[in-house]
């Protein structure tokens, strides 16, 4: 751990790291879309959005980020077990937020799993609400 922590833009040849990222943190799903050649065509869609830490050389946060045209989507923010507790997923969702300002977003989803108690107080800490009545759902297609 150098100490100095720089944030930029989530590139495609992050995504292996990334994915280490995901496996390390509880409460993170990888699934569908999860792959190289999803993540590559999130990122197309959503331009200069999605973020990633470094130390050094080392990632280690990242967050993807994007939006539909009408409301921003966060889905997995996570940092490294070893650099929690050190602001970095606060930093990752701000600069996340920043973006979606930007591109005109004024809302933001995110989908936190049912028993991720420590992701749901990561959130809820940081003034997300549940949303009353909606309750997630899902097709494969």
């Amino acid at each position: 751990m150098s100490g100095k922590i720089d944030t930029r833009e989530f590139s495609i040849t992050d995504h292996d790291a990334a994915v280490e990222i995901w496996q390390r943190v509880e409460g993170i799903e990888i699934a569908e879309g999860d792959d190289r050649k999803g993540i590559a065509e999130f990122l197309a869609r959503n331009p200069r959005l999605s973020r990633v830490a470094m130390d050094g050389p080392a990632i280690v946060g990242v967050a993807l980020c994007g939006h539909d045209g009408r409301r921003g989507h966060i889905y997995h923010l996570a940092v490294d077990p070893a650099y929690q507790g050190r602001g970095l997923g606060k930093r990752l969702l701000d600069e996340c937020l920043e973006g979606l300002r930007r591109v005109g977003a004024q809302r933001v989803i995110i989908l936190v799993a049912s028993d991720n108690q420590r992701g749901s107080a990561f959130w809820k800490h940081r003034g997300w609400e549940e949303i009353p009545g909606a309750v997630p759902m899902g097709i494969d297609v």
